[in-house]
């Protein structure tokens, strides 16, 4: 049977892209595979899943998406979207049993790359179906160690980061103070810190990990995981850094080529970037789901003014109140209501547009 390669993306837009480029490229490598992408349910929307994978699905043949059943979620509120997702991928993980024993039937599965947030999937391949399975982070190398580490600061506390005022030295990264580790990590009684947990502790039993990053960008920290200073007590996967993996030319925002829509770049953005003097521009983007309120996008304008630099810079509408709101897909955002401070600084000494997937080609040609 032909040979074929199960790729299990979380449900988020920019998780997909990712995987589905790792996808690409295994098939530049060994054109004969077949590339098998296992969709579970969007807890919420926030990016346009259908028309991108409308759009692969017609240019890549040897790339095929399954969709899984819709599942329901227990509750519609958390603190942490990262909730929704670890729910919706738990219940999926007997769909995905059925899917797996599927697709054998035609191929020889020789492997599976599981999302690091789809991490519960990961027995179900390496016990129950002897699949190897590789978990892949779309993240960087630091955020690789940290989560690694995750474990082993867990055992020398049993307070919550938020509450830790000293600093935390983990393997290969600088001091990281408590408060400032990512959201999900400050509360050890939330149900995303407990899931998180879980997965790094169940991280060493993949076959490999595979990370959205370059060893010249990270060597330090590479070098680090590799010599297994970030999970002391267990073994540690081999690393296979195959970054930077962005969205390709032609298909952002799940579309063709260059379109006249409202997805589509605006040409001043690009005119604008071609302009100014090479690496002086920077870009700020905390992708599909980073949101601030208004009093911190704010700041980082005034940051921004006082900086003196060029700078391309992604906004997003603040968030709701109800995390089930501020998750969907929202409008795009009115900077003269939001920073009407800053906007003529803005247009005097930096370019800010407003949509994540309008920004691909941007970030490309913009070095």
């Amino acid at each position: 049977m032909d040979e074929a390669v199960v790729l299990y993306p979380s449900p988020t837009i920019g998780h997909l892209i990712s995987l589905v480029e790792l996808g690409k490229h295994l098939l530049t490598h060994q054109p004969s595979l077949s590339i098998h992408v296992l969709m579970p349910t969007e807890p919420y929307s926030a990016g346009k899943m259908d028309t991108y994978v409308s759009s692969i699905s017609g240019t890549f043949p040897s790339i095929k998406f399954h969709h899984l059943p819709t599942v329901t979620l227990s509750t519609t509120s958390a603190t942490h979207h990262e909730t929704f997702i670890f729910e919706a991928l738990r219940l999926s993980k007997p769909l995905v049993h059925e899917q797996l024993l599927s697709i054998s039937k035609n191929y020889t599965i020789c492997g599976i790359i599981i999302d690091f947030l789809a991490t519960s999937a990961l027995s179900l391949a390496t016990e129950e179906l002897n699949i190897p399975a590789y978990i892949y982070i779309t993240s960087c190398a630091s955020f690789l160690a940290s989560y690694l580490y995750l474990p082993t600061l867990h055992q020398k506390t049993t307070k919550s980061f938020r509450d830790i005022k000293e600093f935390h030295d983990i393997p290969g990264l600088p001091p990281i103070h408590g408060t400032d580790m990512v959201k999900p990590f400050l509360d050890r009684e939330d149900d995303a810190y407990i899931n998180f947990l879980d997965f790094a502790i169940q991280t060493p039993e993949a076959k490999g990990i595979i990370i959205n990053t370059f060893e010249l960008l990270e060597s330090k920290v590479i070098r680090t995981i590799s010599d297994g200073l970030c999970v002391p007590n267990n073994r540690t996967p081999p690393l296979f850094c195959v970054g930077p993996l962005i969205l390709a030319e032609g298909q952002r925002a799940g579309g063709g080529s260059k379109s006249s829509s409202d997805d589509a770049v605006p040409d001043e953005c690009i005119t604008w970037l071609d302009s100014q003097p090479s690496q002086s521009v920077v870009f700020l983007c905390f992708g599909s789901l980073g949101l601030f309120t208004k009093e911190q996008l704010r700041e980082i304008a005034i940051g921004l003014e006082k900086s003196g630099q060029r700078f391309l810079w992604v906004v997003r509408n603040p968030p709701a109140n109800d995390l089930s709101v501020a998750i969907k897909a929202q409008r795009d955002p009115d900077l003269d209501s939001l920073l009407p401070d800053a906007k003529a600084a803005m247009d005097e000494g930096g370019s800010s547009y407003t949509a994540f997937s309008k920004l691909i080609e941007s970030w490309k040609h913009g070095k």
